[in-house]
């Protein structure tokens, strides 16, 4: 069986994106949010990227040609933007990082 062809991994993909979606939507209001649902909405987001971390990295250790060639396209739209994957996922990390310092003051 193909990686692709994993309902889990069909269904995980499927939930990654909604679930991304949904906060991006909902992010566009970030400013109009008290301080619990700025909490909340950085939570949700630092969860997100843990599951795409770990989603990612079930391409990476797959052996399957297509998880393969999708890495490689990752890596080549991200060196079009001089960025790797880690560094995508740091620069995400310091944003959530500086949204909550911005709560603490």
């Amino acid at each position: 069986m193909g990686f692709f062809d994993s309902e889990i991994v069909q269904n995980e993909a499927k939930q990654l994106f909604t679930d991304y979606q949904n906060l991006v939507g909902l992010g566009s209001n970030y400013g109009k949010f008290d301080r619990d649902g700025k909490k909340m909405y950085i939570d949700q987001m630092e969860e997100l990227m843990d599951r795409y971390k770990i989603f990612m990295k079930r391409f990476e250790l797959s052996d399957d040609f297509m998880a393969k060639m999708t890495v490689e396209q990752m890596n080549t739209q991200l060196g079009q933007f001089g960025m790797t994957p880690q560094q995508m996922f740091d620069g995400m990390t310091m944003t959530l990082d500086r949204m909550k310092s911005e709560l603490e003051k």
